[in-house]
């Protein structure tokens, strides 16, 4: 696939029916991307809220999500200074222990394009195991855990991140460190960019 505008590329991913097939509420691809875009949020699928809805993070997990980068909605629904590319662009369905993963088709179909559509991306956001180990392959560690721990080995360009699901309420209280040490990081990260994108 050449490189494509990205008004025609995000036309031809809301278009997508690649794995139509695999999916029990149908396709609805979730994505907000801008060229001026400086910082990238790579989750895992989205959920079956944000699936009715169609917009992304738009649960309690993007509620504590945006808590984290000291965002308002407005700013994190900014397409021009915010792109949010999830591993699978649409609900995959439920699991015995919660959301299936998500469709391995369309990371490696859509994630390059868009990702030479937007050249100013400064910080690409790892939300959970998926999105970490698509971008970081051999460099992940062999955890989650292990991989967030080492958050200062994939600065600049990269910072992983746990799911903020309240699912992980108990991985909070394990990891009380992410809190005292990666998110003033994070913040301040965002903040830079946000200041220098004015």
């Amino acid at each position: 696939m050449g490189k494509l505008e990205l008004p025609v590329l995000l036309s031809d991913i809301s278009a997508c029916r690649r794995c139509e097939a695999n999916l029990p509420h149908g396709p609805r691809p979730v994505v907000q991307a801008g060229a001026s875009a400086r910082l990238l949020i790579v989750g895992q699928a989205p959920g079956r809220k944000v699936h009715d809805t169609g917009i992304p993070w738009n649960d309690p997990s993007g509620d504590r999500l945006r808590e984290w980068l000291n965002l308002s909605r407005d700013s994190f629904y900014d397409a021009s200074r915010v792109a949010i590319v999830p591993t699978g662009f649409c609900y995959p369905g439920k699991g015995r222990s919660g959301d299936l993963p998500p469709r391995p088709e369309c990371a490696p179909t859509w994630h390059a394009p868009l990702l030479q559509a937007m050249p100013d991306i400064q910080l690409v956001l790892l939300i959970g195991r998926y999105a970490q180990e698509y971008y970081l392959r051999e460099n992940a560690k062999a955890t989650l855990t292990d991989t967030v721990a080492a958050f200062r080995d994939y600065l600049p360009r990269y910072l992983p991140l746990p799911h903020p699901s309240p699912r992980n309420r108990y991985w909070f209280t394990m990891n009380p460190w992410f809190e005292l040490e990666v998110l003033p990081i994070l913040r301040e990260r965002i903040d830079t960019l946000f200041k220098t994108a004015q």
